[in-house]
C-alpha cells in the first residue's frame, strides 16, 4: 500500500502541472482574442455596429448615381471607406478594429440619433397628448393638421400649420414640441383677417369671435 501511494504522487504533481499550464494557455488566448462586433439594424440601409453597448461605426447604403461600392462605413458621421457588399464593409471594419486602425467612435449624447428613435419619440409624444402623428405633419383627432416636429442637427425643432414661411422655432425634446402644438398661438386681429377663412383653426374662429372689433360689429 506504502508502494502504491508513493508511485501515485508524482502522477498526481504532473496532473497538477498540466492543468496549470493550460489554465495559463487559455488566459493568453482571451487576451490576445479580438473583440467581436455585433450588428444592429436599424432598417435595410443602416446598420450599427457595436463592441457590447458602445458604438463603433455604422454601416449606411448610397444610392448616388454612378456609384459602384454602394456600402459605406461610417464613423463620427465620416466616411472610413466603401465596399461593393455589407458583409465585406462588416468583415473589413472588425479587421481595423482588431488592429486599432479604426477611427475611435466619438460618445454620442443621449438625445435621438438615429430617424427611427426620434420617430418613436415623436409618436410617444403625440400618444401622450391624444394626437395622431401622420407622414406631413401632426393632426388632431379631428383631422385639424397643427405642425410638425422634428430632430435637425442635434437640436429638437417646431413649426406650426399656422407659421408663416413654415418658421421652426426650438425646443427642448419632443413632448415639448408637441405641447407647444397644444397652446393657443397669440396673433392679432390684422393677422388673422390676413388669412383665408378655410386655413383659420377653431381657435382662431374663437379669438375673431371675442375680438373687439367683432363685439362692436354684432353690438351695432
Amino acid at each position: 500500500m506504502t508502494y502504491i501511494a508513493h508511485r501515485q504522487q508524482p502522477v498526481s504533481e504532473q496532473t497538477l502541472a498540466q492543468a496549470e499550464l493550460q489554465q495559463h494557455i487559455n488566459q493568453q488566448a482571451q487576451a490576445v482574442a479580438p473583440e467581436l462586433l455585433t450588428s444592429r439594424e436599424i432598417d435595410f440601409y443602416e446598420h450599427e455596429l457595436y463592441i457590447g453597448e458602445r458604438l463603433v461605426a455604422r454601416i449606411v447604403y448610397d444610392d448616388a448615381d454612378f456609384v459602384t461600392e454602394r456600402w459605406v462605413v461610417m464613423v463620427n458621421n465620416a466616411e472610413v471607406f466603401r465596399r461593393s457588399w455589407w458583409q465585406k464593409c462588416f468583415d473589413d471594419t472588425q479587421w481595423h478594429y482588431s488592429r486599432g486602425t479604426l477611427p475611435v467612435q466619438e460618445p454620442e449624447t443621449p438625445a435621438a440619433t438615429t430617424g427611427n428613435e426620434i420617430m418613436v419619440q415623436i409618436f410617444d409624444a403625440c400618444e401622450q397628448c391624444g394626437l395622431e402623428l401622420l407622414d406631413d405633419g401632426i393632426y388632431t383627432r379631428d383631422g385639424e393638421k397643427l405642425g410638425a416636429v422634428g430632430f435637425t442637427d442635434g437640436n429638437w425643432w417646431v413649426i406650426r400649420a399656422s407659421s408663416v414661411g413654415q418658421q421652426k422655432a426650438t425646443c427642448e425634446s419632443a413632448i415639448a414640441g408637441v405641447r407647444v402644438l397644444l397652446q393657443v398661438e397669440v396673433v392679432g386681429w390684422d393677422e388673422l383677417l390676413d388669412k383665408p377663412f378655410d386655413q383659420l383653426s377653431a381657435e382662431e374662429w374663437l379669438l375673431m369671435m371675442e375680438s373687439e372689433p367683432v363685439s362692436e360689429l354684432v353690438a351695432a
